[in-house]
């Protein structure tokens, strides 16, 4: 799982064939529970581009994933990209390993 800090790294990610966008909010025990759930998913699978964003450290780019994707801001929240545009997310106790793996499905290491 890798930080997002920045909006190019954003930009970036809505221009790739698949993001793994992963809303986090560190004063909330429900998005710990997330956080242990996508840190299991991306360990599980390591080919899969997750990006983690804290929301409480970069509001500002919470707000533009927001804005970008038409996904009205939660935390935790997945959202996931395929070339650029939102194929699923969820967002609170909905955010665990086996949902977000059902919703990429199962696959081969990407290719770069």
């Amino acid at each position: 799982m890798k930080r997002m800090r920045s909006p190019e790294e954003l930009e970036e990610a809505l221009g790739g064939r698949e993001a793994i966008l992963f809303k986090h909010s560190p004063r909330c025990p429900i998005s710990w529970a997330a956080l242990e759930e996508m840190a299991r998913f991306a360990e599980e699978h390591p080919e899969a581009p997750v990006h983690m964003v804290d929301v409480i450290e970069d509001r500002s780019l919470s707000n533009l994933i927001a804005e970008r994707t038409s996904v009205r801001h939660g935390s935790p929240q997945v959202i996931i990209l395929k070339d650029g545009r939102v194929v699923w997310h969820v967002s609170h106790h909905a955010v665990t390993a086996a949902a977000v793996l059902s919703a990429t499905g199962s696959r081969e290491p990407s290719s770069p």
